[in-house]
């Protein structure tokens, strides 16, 4: 049966996070907007870390839209305001 797109961006998730929990980190994905944009919430040391923001844009978004090149963006629901 053929993933949706939600569950493809869930499983990408899944294969990025154990990388943020070496560094103490953790990753929730929050949900998939119906224009493509993903929002997620970092966790633990990566929700308090000065460079969360270019992990979350050069690691994590540039993973998940290399693989689903339909994604728009990512984005962390702790930065959005």
């Amino acid at each position: 049966m053929e993933m949706t797109l939600e569950q493809k961006v869930v499983h990408i998730i899944d294969q990025i996070r154990p990388h943020l929990q070496a560094d103490g980190g953790d990753i929730r994905f929050v949900e998939l907007t119906a224009d493509n944009v993903v929002k997620v919430e970092l966790q633990g040391a990566c929700g308090s870390c000065p460079y969360s923001r270019m992990t979350l844009k050069d690691g994590v978004e540039k993973t998940i839209v290399k693989h689903l090149p339909e994604i728009k963006e990512v984005v962390d629901i702790n930065l959005m305001f």
